[in-house]
């Protein structure tokens, strides 16, 4: 078995796909779809940071990282300076 783990300061996310159709059901192509700003956490460097952790949802820069495939999933590799935020769960009152 094999994974992926980053170095230097790296994450790697698994990333979440665009949609396919709008909602009236129009089919969008792969070209015109939106690039992809959010994923999963699924692998942080060693060191790299202690604020987020594996299995988070983070946002990151749209042009930010290189896109792998790896085992038939997309992923993308970026720099931990690159993520801009990440979803956290708020008590409401």
């Amino acid at each position: 078995m094999r994974k992926i783990q980053p170095v230097n300061n790296n994450v790697l996310i698994k990333v979440e796909e665009g949609e396919e159709k709008t909602h009236g059901g129009i089919i969008i192509p792969e070209t015109a779809r939106e690039k992809p700003k959010e994923g999963e956490i699924v692998a942080i460097a060693s060191g790299a940071t202690e604020e987020l952790s594996i299995g988070e949802r983070v946002i990151y820069n749209e042009s930010a990282g290189t896109e792998i495939e790896f085992e038939g999933v997309r992923y993308i590799l970026l720099p931990v300076s690159d993520i801009l935020a990440k979803y956290v769960e708020v008590d409401t009152i």
